[in-house]
Formats: C-alpha cells, structure tokens, sequence
C-alpha cells in the first residue's frame, strides 16, 4: 500500500534584473530578485579595471564579467544607470564607453534593457533626486534587508538601479490599461529619443512648455 502527501506548488520564479552602474575603473553589477515588494540580492560585484591597461582590454573584461554574469544568474532584464553629460569629458567617455558595453552584452544575451537617470534612481529608492550616494547606500541596504551598506558605492549603486526597474515594473503593471499608462509609454519614447539627457530634459523641457501638470 502507497501513500500520497499532498504538497504546495513550488512559488514562482520572481523576476531577476541584473543593475549596472558603469565604468570603467569601476563597474558595478547587482543582481536582484522581486517581487518589488521583497526584493532581495542574488549577487553583488564590482569589476575593476587599471588605468594603465589598454583600453580595449579594459572593456573587454567589463564585457566578459557582464556575460558571465547574465551566464550565471539568467536574469530577466537588465537595467543600466544612464550617463548624462559630465563637467569632466573624459570621466563622461570611460563612462559611456563601459555603458555601451553593459548594452552589448544585454543585446548579446537577447534581454530586453532600460536604461534609468541617476535622478530616477535616487526618487525611486531615496524618495528625493536630491539624496546623496550615502542616503542611497542606507535605503538599498534597508530594502534588502542587508546588515550593512554595499561596497564600494558602484555596487550599492548596481543594486539601486535593479531595485528601481523592479518598482518601476510594478508601478507599469500597476497602471496597465489606465491613462496613466499611455502617459507613461509616451514619456519613455520621448526620453529614448532625446538627446540632451533622458528624462531629466524631457520634463525640463515640457515644464518649460507648459506640457506638464
């Protein structure tokens, strides 16, 4: 004679994004999974590359710790922090340079890729654009449920950008089929298409204009 158990369906996979503050002394990747509400870390690294080395190598191991990490975790998506235009020019092109990398890698693997200004970053995880890289670090570490503050500040940073495509998902699926979701989609295209900074000129600009309310 056999006897059954009766058993619970195994939970679903929760969405896994893989953030990425990048650079290129310092890249930072953070690997989180939802749901929004109960996020927590997969991993946490930050690749490090010598100013001393070649250039092409150098974006070639930010390249290759990217792919092994989409190889590792095979995360749903992937979200970049957006450079905006920099004082220091040269600060501004490693940056861009090892972002285009983290975008190379995300299209290499087939997954889709948003890319969030330092401002969206910092309202969705600090409440505030204005709240510095340690208010952030704290509030990271508090919604991970973290005993300490990520470090270096590049992966607290990674991991802030993860956190925030998973609040921003949410908030898309929250709004799905209202007019708040037309609004969104169309704000989106007009950060995508612009060319003076994402968001942060588009709501300039339809402020300026009156397009906002």
């Amino acid at each position: 004679m056999t006897s059954s158990r009766a058993t619970s369906p195994p939970e679903p996979r929760g969405t896994v994004v893989l953030g990425v503050d990048p650079g290129l002394t310092r890249c930072g990747i953070g690997v989180v999974i939802g749901p929004a509400s109960r996020p927590r870390v997969v991993a946490a690294d930050c690749v490090r590359t010598a100013p001393s080395e070649p250039l092409e190598q150098r974006l070639l191991a930010v390249h290759d710790a990217l792919l092994a990490s989409i190889d590792r975790h095979r995360p749903d998506a992937v979200a970049v922090e957006r450079v905006l235009f920099s004082g220091n020019a040269r600060t501004a092109m490693a940056t861009g340079q090892a972002a285009g990398v983290a975008l190379l890698a995300a299209a290499r693997a087939g997954l889709p890729v948003t890319a969030y200004s330092p401002n969206e970053v910092k309202q969705t995880v600090a409440g505030s654009g204005s709240a510095d890289k340690d208010a952030v670090g704290r509030l990271v570490a508090a919604q991970l449920g973290l005993d300490a503050v990520p470090s270096p500040a590049d992966v607290a940073d990674a991991l802030a950008v993860a956190v925030t495509h998973l609040a921003r998902q949410r908030l898309a699926a929250t709004a799905a089929g209202t007019p708040a979701a037309a609004a969104l989609a169309e704000a989106t295209r007009a950060a995508g298409r612009d060319a003076r900074g994402g968001w942060d000129a588009v709501v300039a600009s339809r402020t300026r204009t009156g397009g906002t309310r």
